[in-house]
């Protein structure tokens, strides 16, 4: 009987924090942008960009961890356009929600893991109407610590800076995210598996 109570008010106390903190919600919105060359400033086509959606979890004793929970992928257009729809699941109740990260490649050019030149995050960055993809504004965010930041520019531009010499392409290929292979993300393995072949290394990523 004492053990039922204490597991009883145990799991009464778990639910009443998850319910504080929305725990078992996990929400992102759309986000589209554009990929261009850094120097001539024109599109890129067919440039691979992976979308991870990040939880932190309880790891025990030794503390949490931020790992990717899902991830997605898609390929820029001619235009350079890419667009992710907005995602939404459940997640265990000793998981918080953490930030999107991104994953920008293309074969001749420098990967981007996190687009420099802004004080916001990639996510919200990102996370604009499609009519206002390259063009200047204003966006305002506010962080968990409660600092207001401010980016003025362009909107959802995704810079590609090109890779001259071998070691340069070979440092550009991105690694794919921990436990993820071609099953979860094809056309991002199949790329960087082809551009690791055409420089000579063996074998490849499963």
């Amino acid at each position: 009987m004492k053990k039922f109570i204490a597991s009883a008010s145990f799991l009464l106390l778990l639910f009443s924090c998850v319910s504080a903190h929305a725990w078992l919600y996990y929400s992102k919105s759309e986000f589209r942008g554009r990929v261009i060359d850094a120097e001539t400033k024109e599109p890129i086509e067919g440039a691979v960009i992976v979308v991870l959606y990040m939880k932190w979890e309880f790891g025990g004793p030794g503390g949490g961890s931020t790992v990717p929970m899902d991830a997605k992928e898609t390929l820029s257009d001619k235009n350079g356009d890419f667009y992710f729809p907005s995602y939404e699941t459940m997640i265990g109740p000793l998981s918080r929600e953490r930030v999107a990260e991104f994953i920008f490649f293309k074969p001749g050019y420098k990967s981007v893991t996190y687009i420099e030149g802004k004080k916001i995050p990639d996510e919200i960055y990102l996370a604009i109407k499609k009519e206002m993809v390259g063009k200047d504004g204003e966006i305002k965010h506010t962080d968990r610590w409660d600092h207001l930041l401010t980016y003025k520019g362009p909107l959802g531009v995704v810079e590609l800076q090109k890779a001259i010499t071998r070691e340069e392409k070979l440092r550009a290929i991105p690694s794919p995210p921990t436990d993820y292979t071609s099953k979860e993300l094809p056309l991002f393995i199949k790329i960087i598996n082809e551009e690791g072949n055409n420089l000579g290394l063996k074998g490849g990523y499963k």
